[in-house]
């Protein structure tokens, strides 16, 4: 039986996820699939786990679709594998050291909050080679203006990490040896905030464009109460009177 295409390690309540196959660069084949969505799934079934951090080995992040491949059909397909990361209950934070691709570009963008190593490259190469960005073009263009997307999509040119900040496929670009300080100052971040909290502030990202007005104020004022109701709030407020660390804080043990 081959090893798994990923490595998972959770400590101090961080699960990281590392696409393990520099020799394929990271291809989108059925056994990496399947191990990066088994490996979101048990992120998600651990109750110590905080923040997820996805990350690779090697020089490319994902090189996307598997080319080469062949073989069964996976049992976490790109729809899914997207989905698990968007609808996952804890942050997401893509640590992007390496080049983006095709379905790689997708992962980095449904990813909550990403950091690339500048010097990596991205593209839209599906066309290239007789196809389109289908799949992925639903977590890519609801961060994109439609006139980057028509260019990116229609020529399948590289860009730069800068280019793909500037067009909201991702957040933040470090130099290489800067990665890691600022990966861990965006995780950081995250964990002063509440676990439901983080959960509920995420969920609003992606619900609420998608309401009428009257709805989204009907929903948000039920969101709000039940979160002023809360455990979490009782705590919050209570660490604010007493100027201490809340109960979720690192610094509180």
């Amino acid at each position: 039986m081959s090893s798994p295409a990923t490595r998972f390690e959770l400590e101090r309540g961080v699960a990281t996820i590392t696409l393990d196959r520099p020799e394929k660069r990271n291809a989108l084949s059925t056994e990496l699939m399947d191990s990066l969505g088994d490996d979101l799934e048990r992120a998600a079934a651990e109750p110590a786990c905080r923040v997820v951090v996805l990350t690779n080995s090697g020089p490319v992040f994902c090189a996307g679709a598997d080319l080469k491949g062949g073989g069964d059909r996976p049992r976490h397909g790109l729809p899914e594998l997207l989905s698990l990361i968007v609808e996952h209950e804890r942050p997401v934070v893509g640590r992007i050291d390496g080049h983006c691709m095709g379905g790689g570009i997708g992962l980095a963008a449904a990813c909550d909050i990403s950091v690339v190593s500048g010097g990596a490259r991205f593209g839209f190469s599906e066309v290239r080679i007789g196809v389109a960005p289908a799949i992925i073009s639903v977590v890519c263009l609801p961060k994109m203006r439609a006139g980057d997307a028509l260019e990116l999509f229609l020529t399948g040119e590289q860009m730069t990490a800068e280019r793909a900040a500037a067009v909201g496929l991702v957040n933040r670009v470090v130099p290489p040896a800067s990665l890691d300080e600022e990966v861990e100052k965006v995780v950081a971040a995250l964990l002063e905030g509440a676990p439901g909290a983080l959960s509920a502030a995420k969920r609003l990202v992606y619900t609420v464009p998608r309401l009428e007005r009257a709805a989204g104020f009907e929903e948000t004022a039920r969101l709000s109460a039940s979160l002023f109701a809360s455990e979490e709030a009782r705590e919050g407020r209570a660490a604010f009177a007493a100027r201490r660390p809340t109960s979720w804080s690192p610094s509180a043990g």
